[in-house]
């Protein structure tokens, strides 16, 4: 063994049982977000996502206050609030966006009230920050069997509805004179796109979970058109930034000075940005190549 791997990896790492349960859970949700962020991209509803995410900060903390583990909280606002969004929002994407608005505007609302009364009504400290901002170490293993079900859930809507949801998304009109029932497929992407932001909420939090979910996957339409493909970097974007994360997180408690550590979710989400980044730079080189191609063909 070199003096590099000793380096990298801290002692203890592969033996700490926070860090098994962080992996293990942290790489379903990096999957499920992956996939779910190339249909939210495509469908433009990222905006949607976002507002989710916010909103599952009122669940979560809701049930913090209860004594439940966020998760289930997480997942019933956000549920909830996509069906609220799809009920009342026009089908067209102004009345969408309005609807979405209104319910962000309100959960934000219970959100600061919840977060409020776990502060001064719980001995337990750090509840604020789990929740908006995630805790990826301090996962109970037990979640572990929970997460891996609503992962499979998500995988098995998007495999069921991925043909009648592409087509939806790009010619709607299309798909209803095709038979698809694009309401119905609507509401099975919402429940998808909560369940999904609900998991990435518990890794990263509320407020951070939007990134694992848009960052790879706006990454990955860059690098690839097909929507397969871009769902498969998707998700090796989301994982590699996960377990990175994961790893320089756990290395940052044995940095000088201060030997405090770093959040994991500081980490993943500049990952995922250095990522888009990098695509972005790499995207005009391309784009100039399909123009010259073009000009080259119609000359």
């Amino acid at each position: 063994m070199s003096a590099l791997p000793a380096w990298v990896f801290e002692p203890g790492l592969f033996s700490s049982e926070a860090v098994h349960v962080a992996a293990l859970v942290g790489g379903l949700v990096a999957v499920v977000s992956g996939l779910v962020g190339v249909l939210t991209v495509i469908r433009g509803q990222s905006f949607a996502g976002h507002a989710l995410a916010d909103v599952g900060a009122a669940g979560g903390s809701g049930a913090f206050l209860i004594g439940l583990d966020p998760l289930w909280g997480f997942v019933g606002i956000a549920v909830v609030a996509a069906g609220i969004i799809e009920a009342v929002g026009l089908h067209r994407p102004r009345g969408r966006d309005l609807a979405t608005g209104v319910v962000l505007g309100a959960g934000l609302g219970l959100a600061a009230l919840f977060l409020y009364w776990d502060t001064t009504w719980s001995n337990t400290t750090g509840a604020s920050m789990t929740i908006l901002f995630g805790s990826m170490f301090a996962i109970n293993g037990s979640m572990v069997p929970v997460v891996t079900g609503f992962s499979v859930f998500v995988l098995a809507l998007v495999v069921l509805l991925y043909r009648m949801l592409l087509l939806s998304s790009v010619h709607p009109d299309l798909a209803a004179a095709r038979g698809v029932p694009v309401r119905l497929v609507g509401v099975g992407y919402l429940v998808a796109l909560a369940v999904a932001v609900s998991l990435s909420a518990m890794t990263i939090g509320a407020v951070l979970s939007t990134a694992l979910l848009i960052g790879p996957a706006a990454a990955a339409l860059r690098l690839t058109r097909r929507p397969g493909w871009a769902m498969a970097v998707a998700s090796a974007i989301g994982l590699g930034a996960t377990w990175l994360g994961i790893l320089l997180a756990y290395d940052s408690y044995y940095w000088p000075p201060v030997n405090r550590g770093w959040p994991v979710s500081f980490f993943v989400v500049v990952l995922v940005f250095l990522c888009y980044l990098l695509t972005h730079l790499s995207a005009p080189n391309r784009s100039t190549r399909s123009t010259r191609s073009t000009r080259s063909k119609g000359a």
